[in-house]
């Protein structure tokens, strides 16, 4: 059995002597663990960095089987990732996610697509956290917990939508919301991609979709807690507001 592909690096762990154990988002075949023989060595060991683009070539005797990875780098991110700390947080937010939600080798071409440009952005702190937003949000619509932001749930206007709600991932107009709207969610414009989306927007939107990536997505895993590299991103860009 054997495959070549590109991907993202996710993680990257010793193993034995001289081996580790890597785990690629692959464009065609999800996420996918294998062996590099020699990965910690000096000349393969600094390829294997969270982020970094590689070419992957995948052997095993059966398909069950872990298998080994032959890697060719294609593009570092070193150099942005440790531009800031926003960088390296939004980055290490980023390749949690992935390991944490993504069901091991089935392929996610449209997420993969996504993530790869959100990785192109890093080091550019102005305009990453929109684009990370706007990443978990398709996160949330390729693991089928997509949220509804076009029409008002119970008024059906499209008009004045200022909730998401909790229980059904549908936006709300102040109306429709009534006595309920200290239980609602916030729709910031920036999440239905409107406006200049000020810092303040964007905080609001983190926490629209990290309601829900804490509340539908990690029950349906198996009740695991979030990584926390997604809550330390998010606290660090909070506190430049």
């Amino acid at each position: 059995m054997d495959w070549r592909d590109h991907g993202i690096l996710l993680t990257s762990r010793r193993h034995g002597e001289t081996a580790a154990i890597i785990e690629v988002f692959t464009e065609e075949h999800g996420r996918h663990a294998g062996v590099v023989r020699g990965g910690t060595s000096r000349k393969i060991a600094p390829i294997l960095q969270p982020g970094a683009q590689l070419d992957v070539i995948w052997r095993a005797r059966l398909e069950e089987h872990i298998g080994t990875f032959q890697v060719e780098p294609l593009r570092s991110r070193a150099a942005a990732a440790f531009s800031g700390r926003l960088a390296l947080a939004g980055l290490n937010a980023v390749v949690a996610l992935l390991s944490f939600c993504l069901p091991e080798r089935e392929p996610h071409p449209g997420i993969y697509k996504q993530t790869e440009r959100l990785m192109d952005l890093l080091g550019q702190d102005e305009i990453w956290p929109l684009a990370y937003l706007n990443w978990e949000l398709a996160l949330l619509e390729e693991l089928g917990f997509g949220l509804d932001l076009s029409v008002c749930a119970v008024t059906g206007a499209t008009e004045g939508l200022v909730h998401v709600s909790p229980r059904s991932g549908r936006a709300v107009t102040a109306e429709g919301a009534g006595e309920w709207a200290d239980r609602m969610l916030p729709l910031p414009p920036c999440l239905r991609g409107e406006g200049p989306a000020p810092d303040a927007e964007i905080a609001q939107g983190f926490e629209t979709t990290g309601y829900f990536l804490e509340h539908r997505v990690a029950p349906a895993l198996g009740h695991r807690p979030l990584p926390e590299a997604r809550g330390r991103f998010v606290d660090l860009f909070t506190r430049r507001l």
